[in-house]
């Protein structure tokens, strides 16, 4: 089964700098206003896919990313790692019905899988 892109996101080092800087360049509003400081983005348009921005700091780093929708987190990292990619974030529950795992590509792109019950 095909796997949809169903997330996007932009960490970095300055929460405040990414936000207005989106926001001005894309005019995307974006809400941090949560524990996490984690930015929910609406683009204010019709389609696409809904995203986050958010300042990780040292441990995860800056990337760009998008997440795939999949069933059977595990088994698709078994498979990004039999074709040479490497698990860094291995299943983490973000809600009652859904989970997010991480890994890199064989030339290090940081991709996002998320199941959701």
């Amino acid at each position: 089964m095909a796997a949809p892109v169903v997330w996007f996101e932009i960490a970095g080092r300055d929460l405040d700098t990414l936000t207005r800087f989106y926001g001005d360049l894309l005019g995307w509003k974006v809400d941090a206003d949560n524990p996490q400081r984690y930015g929910m983005v609406d683009t204010g348009a019709e389609g696409g896919i809904p995203g986050g921005i958010y300042a990780p700091g040292d441990p995860v780093g800056e990337y760009v990313s998008f997440y795939a929708g999949v069933q059977g987190l595990e088994a698709y990292l078994e498979r990004a790692e039999r074709l040479g990619g490497k698990v860094v974030q291995q299943p983490t529950p973000i809600s009652e019905t859904a989970r997010v795992a991480m890994f890199l590509d064989p030339e290090g792109h940081r991709i996002g899988l998320l199941e959701q019950s």
